[in-house]
């Protein structure tokens, strides 16, 4: 199918963003005592994201993983508030109490982000249950890692999702490792996407480097979903260039590996495409470029003005 040309721009912006974003992560975390906490990027996986979120409408719901950057500012997350909540400091989108690992932002349709592994699929299930009771015309998406579709939480809520036909969309980013373990050191299938088969459900293998390739899946999942038929299990193949969190050496994955990988960057094939469709001149993708830089530059220096919050607003905004 052809893409419309602001579809393919949008997810231009949303890799470029991804990309600049994490990057000057990586850079920031270099500084002790600059950012809180453990730092886990996605870079080199920012299409799945891009992808997936270009084919989604503003109420539908994505339910996200430690990994969640890309994802959280392809659906509209504002850079300045996730950067200053990764800085921890009042004025991010949680007031600085939850850090980069437990990001939430409702406004955009993005209620949670959990670092536990399997936790999400359960979540998404009652999130898709609740669109489907009140008759809404939405459809709750769901990323996971490989390694978390090896827990039990994840083959019960595909088997919940299946039989109750809810409008989900079960999003597997394969990126080769789960932590330090490769893929055949935790599953014996190739394919992820088979488990769907167990759960009277499509699964497909996707090109996880190609944005334009996923949107469509996920436009298809979604169309599938919205329509009654029940939830699809996408299978991204794709790769993390860093290791599993900013601390980590990379003992585990061979040098040549992540070369051959970062030779198949999704960034830069993402460019070459709307360069060849004539979907964007080179002076017009240059300034893009420039702005994208500015909207970082510009997060960074506001959460470094922002304070941090006082202590005693640790007890504010819990439930009891």
């Amino acid at each position: 199918m052809a893409i419309p040309k602001d579809k393919m721009l949008e997810m231009l912006h949303s890799l470029l963003l991804s990309r600049r974003f994490e990057e000057a992560l990586t850079e920031l975390c270099q500084v002790e005592g600059k950012i809180p906490g453990m730092m886990i990027l996605c870079t080199g996986q920012e299409a799945v994201g891009a992808g997936v979120c270009a084919a989604l409408r503003p109420g539908d719901v994505i339910i996200t993983n430690h990994r969640s950057h890309a994802h959280l500012l392809a659906k509209g997350a504002d850079p300045k508030v996730l950067m200053a909540e990764i800085y921890g400091k009042r004025t991010g989108c949680n007031k600085g109490k939850s850090g980069t690992l437990h990001l939430a932002l409702p406004e955009i349709g993005a209620p949670c982000t959990s670092t536990v592994v399997g936790a999400g699929p359960p979540m998404a299930v009652g999130r898709a249950f609740a669109q489907q009771y009140r008759g809404e015309p939405a459809v709750t998406v769901c990323f996971v890692g490989d390694g978390a579709t090896g827990e039990g939480s994840f083959h019960e809520a595909l088997n919940l999702a299946s039989l109750w036909n809810l409008p989900v969309i079960f999003v597997c980013e394969n990126n080769c490792y789960a932590g330090a373990q490769r893929l055949e050191e935790h599953t014996r299938i190739e394919n992820i996407a088979d488990r769907a088969a167990a759960y009277c459900m499509p699964g497909v293998v996707v090109d996880g480097n190609d944005a334009p390739a996923i949107y469509t899946t996920a436009l298809d999942a979604r169309a599938r979903a919205a329509a009654g038929q029940g939830p699809t299990l996408i299978e991204c193949k794709t790769y993390r260039w860093r290791g599993h969190g900013e601390s980590d050496p990379q003992h585990y994955q061979p040098k040549e590996e992540i070369a051959a990988w970062r030779a198949r960057c999704p960034v830069a094939r993402m460019r070459e495409a709307v360069l060849a469709l004539g979907l964007i001149s080179t002076d017009d993708l240059s300034a893009m470029e420039t702005k994208v830089d500015a909207l970082v530059r510009e997060a960074i220096r506001f959460a470094e003005e922002s304070p941090y919050p006082e202590p005693r607003e640790a007890l504010e905004d819990v439930y009891a």
